[in-house]
């Protein structure tokens, strides 16, 4: 499941954040981060993503 959030992770930074932790803050914070910016975007989904699997 990790490789699919990730997948979605690099094409839409906060459908793959929603699959990790639902709506929560970070949800809403990589919303702000991929409006910012797509980098900043993926870089929080992968880590949060990276972040929770282990």
């Amino acid at each position: 499941m990790s490789i699919v959030r990730l997948i979605f992770a690099i094409i839409l930074p906060p459908l793959g954040v929603f699959f990790t932790v639902g709506i929560k803050p970070a949800f809403w914070l990589n919303i702000l981060l991929t409006i910012l910016g797509i980098v900043p975007g993926i870089v929080h989904a992968v880590w949060l993503i990276a972040k929770h699997d282990n």
